[in-house]
Formats: C-alpha cells, sequence, structure tokens
C-alpha cells in the first residue's frame, strides 16, 4: 500500500517516522518543506503538492493543525480532493470539526473516494512510541484496508460510525483533559500559597482516585515552574476548546466548566504562551 502523508508537525513527524519504520511506502508533503528532510533521510519520496501526493497513494493521510489548515491542503487545483479519484482512500487525522470532516467526506466522495476521520488521543510521547488513541468515523470499507496502517501509529484504535461521530469524540476528550490540567494547576497553586509541600500535594493525588498519566508527567513541571517542552501546543488546546463550545452551542448543552477554562486559555493566549505546551495555563493560575 503506497501511503501519502501531508503535515509534519509535532504529530505528523513522528507519525509519519512509525510508518516508514514498519515499511510502508510513504510519500510526504509539509508547508514547511524543510520538515520533510528527516523524513526522505528515511526513505520518504517527497511530493511536489499535495494534489501530486494524492494522486501517486492509494491512502492519502493529512495531520493538520486547525480546520482552516485543513481545507489549505484539501481544496483548490493542487489540493488533496484534485488528486482523488475512485478506489482511493483520504483520511484525515486532524482534529476539527464535525461539519469540516463532512465535507471532506463529501469532496471524496464526489471523486469516487472513499473518506475516514480518524483524531488521535496523546501528544509527542505517544505519537514517537506508537501509542497514541485513534477515534475513526466514515466509511467502513477504508477502516477495515487502513487498520493496518493505523497499528503502526495507535495502540487503541475504535471505529464510531458515521462521519462527524470522531471529531465530536476527539473534542469531548480535549475538554476533559483541559478540566484536568486546570484543576491540577489550581490544586498545586493553593498548596504552595498556603506553605505546602507541593510535591507532597503530587504524592497524594497519585495515591488516590484521581491518579493519572497526565499528572504524573505535568505535574512535576508545574510544581516546579519549568519550561514546558512542548507536546501540545496551547494555542491548538484552545482551539480545540473553542470548537467544543462551538458544538456545544449547536446541540444545546451547557457546559459551564469549559467555558471558564476557556477564557484562562485566552489569557494564556494573550500572555504570549501558545507556542508552549498546553501545561503552561497554569502560569496565569500561580502567583
Amino acid at each position: 500500500m503506497k501511503i501519502g502523508f501531508i503535515g509534519l508537525g509535532i504529530m505528523g513527524s513522528a507519525m509519519a517516522t512509525n510508518l516508514l519504520k514498519a515499511g510502508f511506502n510513504v510519500t510526504v508533503w509539509n508547508r514547511s518543506i524543510d520538515k520533510c528532510s528527516p523524513l526522505i533521510g528515511l526513505g520518504a519520496t517527497l511530493a511536489a503538492s499535495p494534489r501530486s501526493l494524492a494522486e501517486s497513494a492509494d491512502v492519502t493521510i493529512a495531520m493538520m493543525a486547525t480546520p482552516a489548515a485543513v481545507q489549505s491542503v484539501r481544496d483548490g487545483d493542487e489540493g488533496i480532493v484534485a488528486g482523488l479519484s475512485a478506489g482511493k482512500g483520504y483520511l484525515d487525522m486532524s482534529t476539527v470539526d464535525a461539519d469540516t470532516s463532512m465535507k471532506s467526506a463529501m469532496l471524496a466522495h464526489e471523486k469516487g473516494a472513499l473518506f475516514l476521520e480518524a483524531p488521535v488521543a496523546g501528544s509527542r510521547k505517544p505519537a514517537e512510541d506508537a501509542t497514541l488513541t485513534i477515534m475513526a468515523a466514515g466509511d467502513r470499507e477504508l477502516y477495515d484496508s487502513s487498520l493496518p496502517v493505523l497499528e503502526k501509529m495507535g495502540k487503541k484504535i475504535m471505529f464510531l460510525g458515521e462521519t462527524g461521530n470522531a471529531a465530536r469524540m476527539k473534542l469531548a476528550n480535549n475538554l476533559v483533559m483541559c478540566g484536568m490540567l486546570t484543576a491540577l494547576s489550581e490544586g498545586i497553586a493553593l498548596a504552595a500559597g498556603s506553605g505546602l509541600d507541593s510535591s507532597q500535594l503530587l504524592e497524594v493525588l497519585d495515591s488516590g482516585a484521581v491518579a493519572n498519566p497526565m499528572f504524573r508527567m505535568k505535574g512535576p513541571q508545574i510544581a516546579a515552574n519549568r519550561d514546558f517542552p512542548t507536546a501540545f501546543p496551547l494555542k491548538h488546546m484552545q482551539k480545540d476548546l473553542r470548537l467544543a463550545l462551538q458544538l456545544a452551542e449547536e446541540v444545546g448543552q451547557p457546559l459551564f466548566a469549559t467555558a471558564t477554562i476557556n477564557e484562562l486559555y485566552k489569557a494564556a493566549l494573550a500572555q504570549g504562551l501558545g507556542e508552549q505546551d498546553f501545561a503552561a495555563v497554569s502560569r496565569v493560575i500561580m502567583k
């Protein structure tokens, strides 16, 4: 199977690397061409455009940061859709809103191609270790044929039915993660502000019902107010909160905590923290 991979940021570069290591024939394209060099060094082929990549691939995978970024590589004379034809697959692993995914599916189907949305849960390390959780929805035929590819990027892979369901599931996942990280930051701030040892708070949390890998990883960084290695940029997390609130508005579901947390992330963006890891939101909370 010939794989095309578009979008070689923090996540995409690691995911494409794992496909190359697994022996897949991979062609790559990225808006910043310098990011293609490490993949080419591992044996990938460089495409001239998203269209030419899609023309040469059996399955085209995109891993973009925002709905606008998806549209920029999907649409137009040199976009992915222009290179699709009957029998080909378009697999979008970006985190976007359901409307963007459904538009991608419609455009792919108009060309006789199959479509699958497959956003992931996980950040830099899980992407590098191929232990992502992959939430897929769309054409079951493409899911079945692409499963050997997905299995080289993730450890848990779920099929969620019709296009849009995976996008909605990813947004629900991320708002929970944001809420947990905010609560952790406030707990550490309260402990430190009242004269307690933050490291002992982390021990208490890790021994009880709320113990989890994210607290274990991010907690010491937050407590020490150190620099945060960027596993998932804060600006992208705020984008996901905004899309979750947009979805909530559409379905009439109040999200009281998420609305407040979104304002916190907007404040972090205003402080210039957008390129840092999303854990840097703690700096808005900590005195």
